[in-house]
């Protein structure tokens, strides 16, 4: 290769590396877009079943889980007309006490025009060991997450808010335990 090729060579390896243009327009105008992404960040105010609150809070670092802090945990998306709903939750139990100081499944429920009455009755009837959000706003969350389109559908936050795994349908018990472990760094 000649010197005038490796000069063009050079040339056009610069101006693809640095680009053109003005770089504080640039920059400013990414920070005005980050400061609008913040304030468009959602905050969820659910509700339990029993009434207690369930703040979930979207920031650019994570998501906070006000009333779990540092734990690991589990948004669990369920209907109470689906099967594998049904036989996920003596497992999410069983997590739930195994893990009871570090973790925290909450159940996310996506059905339209379900009472709290109707749903405290489906929690004592399948033994539900964890808290229920029965709101609107669940369908909103769902949205948040990426979309829910089958159910059920997990995904685990890490004690920073971290989403870490998402699951869609059954999942076996000892994935899950295999998981949060992983995530505990047990």
């Amino acid at each position: 290769m000649n010197i005038k090729n490796l000069l063009v060579l050079g040339i056009l390896t610069i101006t693809l590396l640095t680009g053109c243009g003005d770089k504080s327009d640039d920059i400013s105008d990414s920070i005005v877009d980050t400061k609008e992404e913040i304030q468009q960040l959602p905050t969820f105010n659910l509700k339990t079943t029993m009434g207690k609150p369930v703040t979930i809070e979207v920031t650019k670092d994570g998501w906070i889980f006000k009333e779990y802090p540092n734990k690991v945990v589990l948004l669990n998306f369920f209907a109470t007309w689906c099967p594998p709903c049904k036989a996920e939750i003596p497992h999410l139990n069983n997590l739930m006490e195994k893990y009871k100081d570090e973790f925290v499944t909450i159940a996310i429920l996506v059905e339209k025009d379900k009472t709290n009455n109707e749903i405290s009755n489906f929690i004592k009837q399948y033994n539900i060991q964890y808290p229920v959000t029965n709101s609107s706003e669940n369908f909103d969350l769902a949205d948040a997450v990426g979309g829910v389109s089958s159910i059920p559908a997990m995904f685990m936050f890490n004690k920073q808010g971290l989403v870490v795994k998402d699951y869609v349908g059954a999942i076996q018990e000892e994935i899950l335990d295999s998981d949060i472990k992983k995530v505990l760094g047990k």
